[in-house]
């Protein structure tokens, strides 16, 4: 990896000093329920009220003193992923203030709060080192590079025999539905496109291979026409929005404005514009505003609604263990919703789904806290490895973690696969060569 130069450098220790954090962490918490405002506007199950807005504005102030965990912690995949679950309940908690469901409203603000925090706890501090039992030499793990390189050609070649179909964005949900993928072939989209395409770009962008980095965006932008999904259309540009982002800035830095800069962006550009939501600056408002950050914090709003007058799953909604008891609920928790609500399949965070959902208000915490604790087991698999890698690898996956159940995103989206590669590598690949 190349040194910054030198006003590179000091601008970046300048911005990560726990000044400018604590600034940035604040703005950041304003401009998010400034945000809400603003999307109570467009999207009808989000509400807002002037009259009860000064309780929000005491909520959102008390619960952001949260957000300087942010500013004493260190960087690791923990930190990434949970700043962007701070924002999250962040949203919730504004939401729940106006919501016009019925459930109970002030104890599942206290449950979302408290869960948030035990959750925090142990993937921003457990931080020591696994033993590593195993370890890659470089030649190895370039081996095991263009391994990922042949596994992704060969999972795009079978996909695409399934679908393949060039449409426009708006026009993607007139044929999606129609999408069947056989088991093993769903599971290696969900890993290729989450997880190993990803590992593989940040690998090869900071060893200097710049084209084996282009052939990585090429592939995973290649699966827009087989899942017809945003997600994979702007995975390419995502990735390379996060590389300019940590060249410039500290990984602390960068996890933060990775989030801050693009809801501001959306932010501003509805404001000032004035525009609908069918305009281009409508439409990013839309993508990053609503549907990037609200449409997490207002499924936890209506995951609340519904487990307050439905039977809790005690976690049958996870595949292995539905045969295995009875669940009141055959069809996934989704597509529940999208019957219930006519929103959507609405698939939604652990603490919607491992916590709401299977265990209800009293004991979401605590789910939240086990949750931590597995997914702290990725900053000690990572340990030794540099924080500007282990944020370009894990890129895509605190947006995973925002809209699917912690099961799902380990299993169906690879998390658990980056930690073992994170595992196996070679702590000596990134330094310079004499």
């Amino acid at each position: 990896m190349s040194e910054p130069s030198g006003i590179i450098r000091d601008l970046r220790s300048r911005l990560d000093s726990k000044a400018a954090l604590t600034l940035l962490v604040l703005l950041h918490s304003a401009v998010a329920c400034l945000s809400l405002i603003k999307v109570a506007t467009f999207q009808y199950y989000i509400s807002f009220s002037a009259e009860r807005v000064w309780i929000a504005v005491i909520v959102a102030l008390g619960f952001s003193v949260v957000s300087l965990l942010f500013v004493v912690a260190r960087f690791s995949f923990g930190y990434f992923a949970g700043f962007y679950f701070y924002t999250m309940i962040l949203g919730f908690l504004w939401i729940d203030v106006f919501s016009y469901y019925s459930y109970p409203q002030l104890l599942a603000g206290i449950s979302a709060a408290l869960a948030l925090v035990l959750f925090l706890l142990p993937v921003l501090f457990v931080r020591a080192p696994l033993r590593q039992l195993i370890t890659l030499s470089n030649a190895g793990f370039e081996h095991l590079l263009t391994a990922i390189l042949v596994i992704s050609i060969g999972t795009i070649a079978v996909a695409s025999t399934y679908n393949f179909r060039l449409v426009a964005i708006a026009n993607i949900y007139d044929y999606r539905s129609a999408l069947d993928f056989p088991g093993p072939v769903r599971y290696l989209i969900g890993w290729v496109s989450s997880t190993l395409l990803p590992f593989a770009f940040a690998c090869y962008w900071l060893l200097g291979h710049r084209w084996r980095a282009g052939l990585v965006l090429i592939l995973l932008l290649l699966f827009y026409p087989i899942t017809l999904t945003k997600f994979a259309f702007f995975t390419p540009a995502w990735l390379i929005v996060l590389a300019v982002l940590s060249r410039l800035l500290e990984a602390r830095t960068s996890a933060i404005a990775s989030i801050f800069v693009p809801m501001l962006l959306g932010l501003i550009l509805i404001v000032l514009t004035g525009a609908s939501i069918n305009s281009i600056p409508g439409k990013y408002f839309d993508l990053v505003n609503i549907r990037m950050m609200a449409t997490a914090s207002s499924a936890l709003d209506i995951y609340n609604n519904f487990f307050s007058s439905h039977p809790l799953t005690w976690f049958c909604q996870i595949s292995v263990l539905k045969p295995l008891t009875h669940c009141p609920y055959q069809a996934p928790l989704a597509v529940v919703m999208q019957e219930a609500y006519d929103l959507g399949n609405l698939n939604a965070s652990l603490f919607a789904t491992e916590g709401v959902a299977s265990v209800g208000l009293y004991l979401a915490p605590l789910t939240a806290l086990a949750s931590g604790f597995i997914l702290a087991l990725g900053n000690r698999a990572s340990a030794g490895l540099p924080a500007r890698f282990v944020l370009m690898s894990s890129g895509v996956l605190p947006h995973v973690l925002l809209n699917v159940p912690l099961s799902v995103a380990m299993l169906t989206h690879g998390i658990a696969i980056l930690f073992l590669l994170w595992y196996v590598m070679p702590r000596s690949l990134f330094e310079p060569k004499s």
